[in-house]
């Protein structure tokens, strides 16, 4: 059953095979690692502002937690810009996964690529992006840039205001969205375009969707956490609900969900504090200031 307290900017959900007793279990773990649990993490809203830098504080949080469990980064946008705000994510996690897993590394070694060419083929390809640019260009929205449209290794990120934006133009274009639907309805018209490929729509961040293959959502990046080797899944992430780029992977049942529903990278390390035993700082450096 799903627990969501209103009065927290967390809410945990247990997975069906869950009694919660591990929980208290990895709270209270000291000494070895236990490398049979496993932390994975969204990143923005999660372990960072939107499309900033994640702290030092939260750096050396996750190295300290590392020592008692393995943790892993599952985002949706490719390898570089997790790296621009991560560093160098493929050896600060035991698992990293860019683009929702379709490029996977464990200590830091590649170990699975997947491409979204191979699987729709050029000519459909050039379907989806055709009628997107088309659609976005007949669009009527205060402000467009440019990047409407980028292309990763396994998924198309679209966004209506262009990714080339401002940080104010962002966050102006996050209101105006939120107030007259503008991905939402792209969103809708796409699915009834393309109805043939087997397409997921998943809205994150502040300015765009990612389109990819039914089944390469965050799930994709379980097949690298075989079940015979974790006794816990632990995903945090803010886009926890219907529609959202975490809600797949929170809902799924190999995880327990915990939603940071504020978007605040500190209460993601309260939480981990209260699970795992690892003290949380009181407070993290502004992105400015790093």
């Amino acid at each position: 059953q799903a627990f969501r307290p209103q009065s927290q900017p967390c809410a945990t959900r247990f997975n069906a095979s869950s009694t919660g007793s591990g929980l208290l279990c990895a709270g209270a773990m000291a000494g070895e690692k236990n490398k049979r649990i496993i932390a994975l993490f969204d990143v923005d809203g999660t372990l960072t502002e939107p499309r900033k830098v994640v702290s030092p504080e939260t750096i050396e949080y996750l190295k300290a937690l590392r020592e008692k469990i393995s943790i892993g980064v599952v985002g949706g946008s490719d390898l570089s810009k997790q790296k621009e705000q991560l560093g160098d994510s493929p050896n600060m996690f035991d698992y990293c996964f860019s683009e929702n897993g379709l490029l996977a590394y464990k200590d830091g070694a590649k170990i699975g690529e997947t491409s979204i060419v191979q699987h729709l083929g050029e000519d459909n390809l050039k379907r989806v992006l055709n009628f997107a640019l088309r659609y976005i260009a007949d669009l009527d929205i205060p402000v467009k840039r440019g990047t409407f449209v980028e292309f990763r290794q396994g998924m198309l990120n679209m966004s209506p205001i262009g990714r080339n934006c401002s940080r104010e133009e962002r966050n102006e274009f996050e209101k105006f969205d939120l107030a007259n639907g503008i991905r939402k309805t792209m969103v809708e018209k796409m699915k009834e375009e393309f109805k043939d490929l087997n397409l997921t729509y998943s809205i994150g961040g502040q300015i765009s969707f990612d389109v990819f293959p039914n089944g390469w959502d965050k799930t994709y990046c379980l097949r690298y956490l075989p079940e015979g080797d974790f006794d816990e899944i632990h995903f945090f992430g803010d886009k926890t609900f219907q529609g959202g780029n975490d809600y797949e992977i929170y809902e799924s049942e190999r995880t327990i969900g915990h939603a940071i529903e504020d978007a605040n990278p500190l209460t993601t390390l309260r939480e981990l504090a209260k699970l795992f035993g690892v003290p949380a700082p009181e407070a993290l450096s502004p992105p400015a200031s790093h």
